[in-house]
């Protein structure tokens, strides 16, 4: 049953195993575990700072720490993942994944809880690159291989979207940490059934593991992540400053010796192919479009039209919907069409939705909002489908775990600076409102670092004066999030122009012969 493909002993050509499917399913159950976890924190925060008790630098790191070091390791962990096995280290990462959870759900002081979110990320960082690099080894027919990466971000979309109802059904009747406990199940499920069903496969000429590049690597992306984040959250300063440079100088550093190298972490004759730079290149901008929008849409839809956590995450399902219906049948449309059509057109789509985004006011129903959501999954289901596809199938099966890399970092990158960039503008919008006559200054000086800033500095005045202020925040909050969604739809109908050129002639049959 671990065998995905057998050789038939009378004419020697591989035939297909049922087994394939069962090995895509054990895949499947990792990606709904990271990205469940990298949504279901947020709901968590309260009663986590309740009980913990940090300070609010304690709680920016375990907020962002889990994705710095993800974003830092997932190049070098996809490219350890093709010298040792990728079946290996994704077991390996499943089961360490497991056990740091419950440092997690454990953790008795911020320090403590920070350190285990790192750890966490490490062992997320050995799943992501892994399961994609395996769906490219274990489906060797393109149509079976477009269908199973469809699976496979529809997954990622559902668990994205599902994190914060799973999160707030399970904090109406237990503790915070329950959240991470959610993952030890399914982790076991993962080990136990990939142990059996999952193929083995590496690149059989990789070379050692350059622990230099792993460290220029990991230094690069995180002091360039670490300064985007925090120009949002605090401007430009001297230590963000010289993040961003040592971060930069490190990524130069990276690339310089990949090129020097005769077995380079990662190759960078990969950025060659049009296909390939193009895909990663439009999942970066499609990501950096819409994270700083969905990021500031959760708060409308909780601090302006005053919906609880598990409401608002309900409210949110649509996109995942979408992401999910046309996931599975992006690459069926694609060979139909063309690539370019269907990536340009998912594109569009998002960007028009966005574009929808600007017309949001307080008393903005419902379906306006559920239909600019649902268009914004159906778009994306599209587009990220099939530039995972144009990605995998444009380099050797033997480098597939990095390439799986690259696109998992353009994702990370892509998030980081839509929720830096864009939210900037939002709050720079946000912080230009003038507070009502009589509002106190230090209550004034509280509501404007952010829109729950201004509900706390509300709670001390008499209700006219506080009712004044919270109108006058979140209307100064709904206006830049309408600019920001402007922004947000120009870059993404741009991207969709560049795809339209970087994808010509691209098909999914077609890759690089080896």
């Amino acid at each position: 049953m671990s065998r995905t493909l057998q050789t038939s002993p009378t004419t020697g050509t591989e035939v297909k195993s049922p087994g394939r499917w069962l090995a895509l399913s054990v895949l499947v159950l990792a990606v709904l575990l990271v990205a469940v976890d990298a949504t279901v924190l947020g709901l968590a925060t309260p009663s986590l700072s309740e009980d913990l008790k940090p300070s609010g630098t304690q709680l920016l790191w375990i907020g962002d720490i889990y994705s710095f070091v993800i974003a830092g390791l997932l190049v070098s962990m996809g490219s350890l993942g093709d010298r040792i096995g990728r079946k290996k280290l994704l077991l390996i990462g499943a089961t360490a994944f497991g056990a740091v959870s419950v440092l997690n759900a454990y953790a008795t002081s911020p320090e403590m809880m920070i350190v285990a979110r790192a750890l966490l990320g490490v062992a997320g960082a050995t799943l992501m690159p892994s399961t994609l690099a395996l769906i490219r080894n274990i489906f060797h027919d393109p149509k079976e291989r477009s269908l199973a990466i469809g699976i496979w971000g529809a997954t990622a979309s559902a668990g994205a979207a599902v994190g914060p109802v799973v999160g707030g059904a399970l904090l109406q009747h237990f503790y915070w940490g329950s959240v991470f406990l959610i993952n030890l199940p399914v982790m076991a499920v993962l080990v136990l059934v990939g142990i059996k069903l999952l193929p083995e496969s590496r690149n059989p000429v990789a070379g050692p593991w350059d622990l230099v590049s792993v460290g220029l690597s990991l230094v690069g992306v995180i002091g360039v992540v670490y300064a985007i984040k925090e120009v949002a959250s605090h401007g430009l300063t001297w230590e963000v400053g010289a993040a961003a440079v040592v971060g930069a100088a490190a990524l130069y550093a990276f690339v310089r010796r990949q090129h020097t190298l005769t077995a380079p972490l990662l190759d960078m004759r990969l950025f060659k192919h049009r296909g390939f730079s193009g895909a990663v290149l439009a999942d970066l901008l499609t990501v950096f479009g819409l994270s700083g929008l969905v990021f500031f849409l959760s708060q409308f839809l909780q601090l302006v039209q005053g919906r609880d956590p598990l409401e608002a995450g309900l409210a949110e399902l649509p996109a995942a919907i979408g992401a999910v219906v046309t996931g599975l049948v992006a690459g069926r449309y694609a060979r139909r069409y063309s690539v370019r059509a269907v990536v340009t057109g998912g594109l569009g789509a998002i960007g028009l939705a966005l574009a929808a985004i600007t017309l949001v006011h307080k008393e903005t129903g419902y379906p306006l909002l559920g239909a600019a959501l649902l268009v914004v999954g159906l778009g994306a289901g599209f587009s990220f489908t099939v530039t995972a596809d144009v990605i995998l199938s444009s380099v050797p099966k033997e480098q597939a775990g990095s390439a799986s890399a690259v696109s998992e970092t353009a994702y990370e990158l892509g998030a980081a600076l839509g929720i830096a960039l864009l939210g900037s503008i939002v709050t720079g919008v946000y912080q230009g409102f003038t507070a009502p006559a009589g509002v106190p200054a230090e209550a004034a000086a509280a509501a404007h670092d952010s829109l729950g800033g201004a509900f706390e500095a509300s709670a001390g005045l008499d209700p006219a004066t506080a009712g004044g202020l919270v109108s006058t925040a979140q209307d100064a909050f709904v206006d830049g999030l309408n600019i920001a969604a402007g922004v947000g739809a120009a870059v993404l109908l741009a991207t969709a122009a560049a795809a339209w050129f970087l994808l010509k002639g691209q098909r999914l049959e077609d890759g690089i012969e080896h």
